[in-house]
């Protein structure tokens, strides 16, 4: 199965231009969005220049040439790119992309005029054409992403830093429409937190795909020791941490059953992220944990959360779509001593091992090995995030407001000392007595999903613009943006 987080992004490309003006720029225009697009790895669908006079879009003809090719490759482009080289014809762009009919992020830029260069031959008047076919998309209600700067120059370093950004909107965007999330085993009685609507998620394209956890146990139960494919399983858990000499290799043998049930699933149904029950059923009617199993998934861009937190890998492959990192699910979970923007992170242990930074232990669940007995617990990834640059990032299902609803950040993972087991983040946060009120007005979970980087603004861009679903953004002043009529509680 070829999934969305792992397909080269690509995006159709229009050069607007109005008859009048020198053609010239036009055709530079185009050759420079193609050096770009090729120096990040981008992919473009564009007619040959030939197609039209100066290899631009300057008449409704034109527009209806571009919008039938671009319905032929609607299948692969993720998103459009728009150049104005000069002022532009705002209804032939606006006609193109009403009659494509796509449904795709676009990228609006309009080039910079030279202050020497602005005669009657020369002249651009692209930073006034630009607003010219912005009108016309709030006209026709089509959204799209602007540009750093009102106008800039095809060929710099801060237009190709904003194609990048653009890229990982648009994988964002067509990674979470159409996704589909596993849920394995039922929510845990106690866990009500974990609570979500199916249907709310649907309305936006997301799928959930249900098991019972009792038939993911009677599949890898029947797993024979010696199948080939749970060799290659063991080898890879042997070589994903460090395992201490103590444990039992037949718990090891367990967990490498589960994993590879797991797996097979996953693949079977075509799920993009997963959620599984796992406290405690598994681990007493099974024996072992599953955090590894979610550890190894996330490793490879598949996310997964634990406590059937549906929600959480939704949010998890969202910041996974956008950064193209393996993400973590994690709980805000301690205070840090009377640090006021210092808090601590953690979960039993199923980070990815490059979302820590380092090597990791694998071994026995902490608390439910007490409980339980260190025999039926296998399976915890163990070990503290190093520090960095990290965002944060939570969807949540609001039934009674009839939407999805999420929040969003950045912080520092830190290297401060926290004395606890399993999977611990130290995270510093601005203002995190404001996050952390927010979070508890407007019924958050305590769950929510951190990756390494800064990624707020692609999650942010992608959810506001084109998923219509209301966030907030957390930094130094504080934003609330999406369907006005959906406010949070401030």
């Amino acid at each position: 199965m070829a999934r969305v987080i792992h397909k080269t992004v690509t995006v159709g490309v229009v050069v607007g231009s109005r008859k009048f003006f020198n053609g010239a720029p036009a055709q530079a225009s185009r050759d420079e969005v193609i050096a770009q697009l090729e120096t990040l790895g981008v992919d473009y669908r564009i007619l040959p220049f030939e197609a039209t006079e100066n290899g631009a879009v300057q008449s409704r003809e034109d527009a209806r040439l571009y919008a039938q090719f671009f319905r032929e490759h609607r299948d692969e482009i993720d998103g459009l790119v728009i150049l104005l080289p000069n002022f532009g014809d705002e209804i032939a762009i606006v006609d193109l992309v009403t009659m494509a009919q796509l449904d795709v992020p676009i990228l609006l830029q309009a080039s910079n005029d030279e202050i020497d260069k602005v005669d009657v031959h020369s002249r651009r008047d692209a930073f006034c054409g630009k607003i010219s076919v912005t009108n016309n998309f709030y006209q026709y209600g089509i959204p799209f992403t602007d540009t750093s700067l009102h106008t800039c120059d095809v060929a710099s370093d801060l237009f190709r830093n904003d194609l990048d950004t653009f890229a990982r909107v648009c994988r964002t965007v067509r990674g979470l429409r159409g996704a589909r999330i596993g849920a394995i085993g039922a929510r845990t009685g106690p866990f009500q937190t974990m609570r979500y609507s199916e249907k709310l998620l649907q309305a936006s394209g997301i799928t959930v795909v249900t098991v019972d956890l009792s038939e993911m146990i009677a599949g890898a139960t029947k797993l024979a020791d010696d199948d080939p494919m749970l060799k290659a399983k063991l080898d890879d858990v042997f070589a994903y941490g460090t395992i201490p000499d103590h444990i039992d290799r037949a718990n090891i043998l367990k967990q490498a059953k589960w994993g590879l049930t797991v797996d097979r699933w996953i693949e079977e149904n075509e799920c993009d992220a997963s959620s599984i029950q796992c406290w405690s059923s598994l681990e007493e009617n099974f024996g072992c944990a599953t955090c590894l199993t979610m550890s190894m998934m996330g490793e490879k861009l598949m996310p997964s959360a634990c406590e059937v937190d549906v929600m959480g890998a939704v949010s998890m492959y969202a910041l996974a779509l956008a950064s193209g990192a393996p993400p973590a699910i994690l709980d805000w979970n301690n205070n840090y001593g009377d640090a006021p923007d210092i808090c601590v992170c953690v979960h039993c242990g199923n980070f990815p091992k490059s979302f820590m930074g380092e090597t990791p232990e694998i071994s026995n669940l902490d608390v439910l090995g007490t409980v339980l007995g260190q025999d039926r617990c296998f399976g915890a990834v163990k070990g503290k995030v190093k520090a960095g640059p990290m965002t944060y990032f939570r969807l949540s299902s609001d039934d009674g407001a009839g939407t999805l609803k999420a929040y969003v950040g950045e912080g520092d993972f830190t290297d401060d000392p926290f004395p606890m087991d399993g999977g611990v983040a130290v995270a510093r946060v601005s203002r995190l007595r404001d996050l952390m009120s927010f979070i508890s007005r407007n019924g958050f979970e305590h769950h929510v999903a951190m990756v390494r980087g800064e990624q707020a603004a692609v999650v942010q861009e992608a959810i506001t613009r084109y998923l219509r679903w209301p966030i907030y953004r957390h930094e130094a002043e504080p934003r609330f943006t999406g369907i006005p009529s959906q406010g949070f509680v401030s």
